[in-house]
């Protein structure tokens, strides 16, 4: 839709909210300037666009319901969580429909036994954790805003965390998910079995952004919790020899549960937030955490020991319970809000280089920020090469955010020349359309516009994010929808 809409899109808005009122009372249906200001951006603020509408549905029928109705009006949307995204990718679509599904947030049923819950999109990352630790339980997927974000953007996002190293991202602890299609259609992806047949349906939507619909349920893989935890933190002089330390660690056959890197400037800003936590003199500092059960950890404790002080470390200090665990994992966590005490603006960048690559990856950022003159905080998953530059500006200098763009572009390009990924993470979103094809051929992107096309012909469904503009025709399929050949299970 246009930003101004002519007089017969005017009276198919019109009618469209006549009928989301028969769904929605009053209240729970937003169109006024300050309703909707909230909603106009993700977390990378750089983007922003006006939705007509946000509704707030209660229910899973509340939802089915919206969809059908966008699908008859032909009305884009998006279904949104907490707005965590960082690529755009949870901006509305200018002039369409927000499903605000943070209040469906109810934990539907739990077998402690057999290590599954089943959630609603809205329920909060930590909150499933929290409520199946009194069975020495939780669910793995750690990103650092857990504490907020909701297990539908995870679901959108394929969201990883600190611990993604050893136990995998979203699409690892995800069994099964209810979902409503664009065109108003239930699906059931998967089941509540670790082991699963044919299509890996629940894969292809987990991930996808939401360009295939919206998750209703998502039945979630929980892990027993570790019996113990051994956070060493080493300290070195150059950001190179910390990247280094991580390909050492790796080849020496351990598999700790996270290796993280923070350099100074991300050091000094969590130091900010949560009180001194670093050495002030380190130039990098590398987290590794082994976790496991209590033989298994104790026998992995010297070889770490070891392989880090060859490494060329100069401080090296291991958490001394609890507590400065839980300070340590805090500074990292806090890292990127954090960073907001140094630069009123600055871009978050995702892109993913081999581990072996990784001290060459940073040494080419930091000669890039010397050449553009744009402070960057290095602040990242290492132990699967997956970076989180934060490139700093100041939005109200005119062409800073223009410089800030160009700046992320050439940090992405170096992650494709690499032998990388664009993102690992925070998805394409907007942010990163324009590179897709960098890392893809015509033949790659073509067959991902066909697919899309395949379930959502109208593109309804987040329209314009993670895939660039689309030039072929849509997928029209007559007869049976294409996921029901593939052994879907409909609903009516």
């Amino acid at each position: 839709m246009s930003a101004e809409p002519d007089s017969a899109s005017a009276q198919n808005i019109t009618a469209f909210f006549a009928e989301l009122s028969r769904i929605y009372s009053a209240d729970r249906i937003l169109t006024n300037n300050a309703q909707l200001a909230p909603y106009e951006s993700d977390g990378l603020t750089c983007f922003r666009a006006k939705p007509c509408g946000v509704v707030l549905p209660e229910t899973q029928q509340e939802v089915i319901d919206t969809v059908r109705l966008c699908h008859r009006f032909e009305m884009p949307f998006i279904a949104r969580g907490s707005g965590t995204s960082l690529s755009g990718g949870a901006v509305p679509i200018e002039n369409g429909l927000v499903i605000a599904m943070n209040r469906l947030n109810r934990i539907l049923s739990y077998d402690a036994e057999q290590r599954t819950t089943v959630v609603e999109p809205g329920v909060i990352n930590l909150k499933v954790s929290q409520h199946v630790a009194g069975d020495r339980l939780y669910y793995a997927p750690d990103p650092s805003s857990g504490p907020v974000c909701t297990i539908g953007g995870n679901v959108a996002f394929n969201s990883g965390g600190a611990h993604c190293l050893k136990y995998g991202m979203t699409s690892n602890h995800v069994l099964g998910i209810k979902a409503v299609l664009p065109d108003g259609k239930i699906v059931e992806l998967g089941s509540d079995s670790l082991e699963s047949v044919g299509q890996d349906l629940t894969g292809m939507f987990i991930g996808s952004e939401g360009l295939f619909g919206v998750a209703l349920e998502v039945t979630l893989r929980l892990l027993p919790q570790p019996e113990k935890y051994y956070t060493l933190q080493a300290a070195y002089d150059s950001l190179e020899k910390a990247g280094n330390a991580v390909a050492m660690v790796v080849a020496s056959g351990l598999l700790p549960g996270a290796m993280e890197i923070m350099d100074r400037l991300s050091m000094d800003a969590a130091d900010a937030a949560i009180g001194p936590c670093y050495p002030e003199d380190a130039a990098a500092i590398l987290i590794v955490e082994l976790e496991g059960t209590t033989d298994e950890v104790e026998a992995e404790m010297p070889l770490l020991h070891g392989v880090i002080e060859e490494s060329g470390a100069y401080i090296i200090e291991a958490a001394k319970d609890d507590a400065h665990r839980a300070k340590i994992w805090k500074g990292r966590k806090s890292a990127f809000s954090a960073v907001g005490r140094l630069s009123p603006d600055f871009i978050v960048q995702d892109g993913v280089v081999p581990r072996t690559k990784l001290a060459e990856a940073l040494r080419e950022i930091e000669r890039l920020s010397k050449q553009y003159g744009i402070r960057v905080a290095n602040v990242f998953h290492a132990g699967d090469g997956n970076l989180h530059p934060l490139v700093m500006f100041d939005g109200r200098e005119e062409g800073a955010l223009h410089k800030a763009e160009e700046l992320s572009g050439e940090i992405i390009r170096l992650c494709i020349r690499l032998g990388g990924s664009i993102t690992g993470e925070h998805g394409v979103g907007l942010e990163k359309r324009m590179y897709l094809g960098e890392m893809y051929g015509e033949d790659d992107i073509e067959f991902m516009h066909r697919l899309q096309h395949a379930v959502d012909p109208l593109e309804l469904a987040n329209r314009g994010k993670k895939l660039p503009a689309s030039t072929a025709p849509a997928l029209l399929t007559r007869g049976a929808h294409p996921l029901e050949k593939a052994g879907v299970i409909f609903r009516d």
